[in-house]
């Protein structure tokens, strides 16, 4: 996992949200680190817009519909949390087209790593509901896509922003195809996320949630990654694994109270590049939260340094996530 890609495009500028913590300099600050240092060696790639079929894996038509029908209209508030622009369908398109364009270069091509730098983020939009910021879900459209179209049989979803994924959970929830495991701060918005929620029917067991209080540090983090998710990986074989990397349980960020820095996050990521390596899954990573502007660059080009085997991890943590453990060992003896 040498080299990789930077998936981006123009219109991330233009999903214009006014004044609002997800905004377009989050890209700017984003790309302007990674410039000067060379982009890591990526290859940057445009993202294409992604296709209706695409999109319609993971969102019904009433809700293709209603991003568009805003966008057309010039854009307004969708909740009070989120916001359309007159080009906001577009950048969705193209947000959610990355994904899409970045399994693709990975299953086809033999790419071992695309980051996905693109906005508005996803992981909070359901089948059927905007919210959180989030239009699309993008991380969910291009594991959709290698499910559907490359003939991956099963998928791991990590999600490290400090808010948990509730629309990735809604998408996958009854699926035993992808496994979602969800490290978030609680108590904080939306307010799912609890380890309670399992998955149901044929995707019990498969939704793995693993909240932590507010003040959460790197170890506790990189535990949970290291002696839980990591087994889990193991033990599911996913032929892909994807991230839905935000940056907001940084210690600066202003929507929480985790205290991680951008070291935790290249630890984060050189123990799933590790695991990755060892199951011959290429990584996708898409962008989700992350506020202040400088920890989040500093902790996205943490982040492709490990994934790019340039950065290394810290040591393990001394103690092991053993309640998060023990809580799991139903569906997954192999963790006792």
């Amino acid at each position: 996992m040498a080299t990789g890609l930077y998936l981006r495009h123009p219109l991330s500028f233009e999903h214009d949200t006014g004044p609002h913590p997800e905004n377009a300099e989050r890209i700017r600050a984003i790309e302007a680190a990674l410039e000067a240092d060379r982009w890591h060696g990526l290859e940057v790639v445009e993202a294409p817009a992604a296709t209706l079929e695409q999109i319609g894996r993971v969102h019904s038509p009433a809700h293709i519909e209603a991003i568009e029908a805003i966008s057309a209209a010039g854009g307004g508030m969708i909740d009070v949390d989120t916001v359309a622009s007159a080009r906001s369908y577009e950048a969705a398109l193209r947000s959610a087209g990355g994904a899409v364009h970045a399994v693709d270069r990975l299953l086809d091509d033999g790419a071992g790593f695309a980051f996905c730098g693109l906005r508005p983020p996803g992981h909070h939009a359901e089948r059927a509901r905007a919210m959180g910021f989030c239009l699309f879900n993008n991380v969910a459209i291009g594991v959709a896509h290698g499910l559907s179209e490359h003939g991956v049989e099963r998928a791991l979803i990590v999600d490290w922003d400090v808010h948990h994924g509730n629309g990735t959970q809604d998408v996958f929830y009854s699926s035993p195809r992808v496994l979602f495991a969800s490290i978030h701060q609680s108590p904080l918005y939306p307010g799912s996320g609890d380890p309670s929620e399992r998955g149901s029917g044929a995707g019990e067991g498969y939704t793995v949630n693993l909240p932590v209080a507010p003040g959460a540090g790197p170890d506790e983090f990189l535990s949970i990654v290291q002696t839980v998710i990591a087994p889990l990986a193991q033990s599911f074989e996913p032929g892909l694994l994807a991230v839905s990397a935000g940056y907001d349980a940084h210690r600066d960020d202003p929507l929480a109270q985790c205290m991680l820095d951008e070291a935790a996050y290249a630890d984060m990521a050189a123990s799933l590049r590790e695991v990755a390596i060892e199951l011959g899954a290429p990584v996708l990573v898409c962008l989700e939260g992350g506020y202040a502007l400088g920890a989040l660059a500093a902790s996205v080009g943490a982040t492709i340094a490990a994934f790019t085997g340039s950065g290394l991890p810290r040591a393990a943590p001394p103690e092991p996530a053993s309640d998060y453990r023990s809580r799991l060992q139903g569906r997954w003896p192999q963790l006792a």
